[in-house]
């Protein structure tokens, strides 16, 4: 097992930092749609650099190309069994995004950077998701374009993956944030909005349990809540706002780990989703966890 002082002194928050900078600025196909192309050029680039496999898996939405930024590490024993971890690059219109989601797109490439020396059993595919927002406001079906296209082409391709874990929004976070709950929500949370919440179907009730048991094995000081939903969420529409719900609609294990966004931060999808609002030691921790629920899902050899 990798000890404990090896998360605190892999992840780096001035990586997770110098990242969200980086990409911190509207990034949407019709509003600035140069910035999300150069977002995607960034995290190519990001990824290239630390020695990964670069693919793209390419699509069109309305006849218009787009892309998800595919990086691969090949397992050595299981290399058709594969473990997917991604995070969308693309914000609404009108926001920087830092936290929506150039959050989880920082920790994602952190991630990333943390497990470059490492090699696995499985396959792990680290991927930037394009068109997770909403085309149209107020219509949540126009949404997660990009993940739907990839999870298509994974059931048709007959990908064998183990677990997907989506990095939504990781960066809100504190003991004086106030945490609202949507509305069917029926386990106990916090008022405070300084925990993560592990968002899971039946199905992935082995990926959930193996997000707590990260955060106890490598001692996260990371307040957690796990919430699990039937079939695929339908009775909790909110439990569907993100990538995970094409791979759950397609017969796959997937979670999403999320600060919960519009349930706590009175920056969602607005002009103030900047770095300065950020909880980044949060975020570092989200990281650490999410290494452990990997090293896990894809065998550290």
């Amino acid at each position: 097992m990798v000890s404990t002082e090896f998360f605190r002194e892999a992840v780096s928050i001035d990586n997770i930092r110098s990242h969200i900078r980086a990409l911190e600025g509207i990034r949407h196909p019709l509003a600035a749609p140069e910035a999300l192309e150069r977002a995607a050029n960034y995290i190519t680039e990001t990824f290239r650099s630390l020695g990964y496999e670069m693919d793209e898996h390419r699509f069109l939405d309305k006849g218009r190309p787009f892309r998800n930024i595919i990086a691969t590490r090949s397992g050595l024993s299981r290399p058709q069994e594969r473990v997917v971890v991604l995070a969308h690059y693309d914000t609404v219109a009108g926001s920087p995004g830092a936290d929506d989601n150039a959050s989880g797109v920082a920790v994602l490439l952190e991630i990333a950077s943390v497990l470059a020396e490492f090699r696995f059993e499985r396959t792990i595919h680290f991927i930037g998701v394009n068109l997770e927002e909403n085309e149209s406001i107020g219509d949540p079906n126009s949404g997660t374009r990009g993940s739907r296209a990839l999870a298509a082409y994974a059931r048709e391709n007959d990908w064998s993956i183990e677990g997907v874990v989506v990095l939504e929004s990781v960066a809100y976070a504190g003991d004086f944030v106030v945490q609202n709950v949507p509305a069917g929500l029926a386990i106990p949370v916090s008022k405070a909005g300084n925990f993560i919440a592990v968002v899971g179907n039946v199905r992935s009730r082995e990926l959930t349990e193996g997000f707590v048991r990260a955060v106890e094995r490598y001692r996260v000081d990371l307040p957690h809540v796990v919430i699990e939903v039937p079939e695929n969420g339908e009775l909790l529409p909110d439990s569907r706002r993100s990538d995970h719900a094409p791979f759950w609609d397609n017969g796959f294990k997937a979670i999403m780990v999320t600060d919960t966004t519009n349930f706590r931060s009175p920056h969602y999808h607005q002009p103030t989703d900047t770095l300065e609002t950020l909880n980044l030691e949060f975020a570092a921790k989200v990281c650490c966890a999410t290494v452990g629920v990997i090293l896990e899902m894809a065998r550290f050899t």
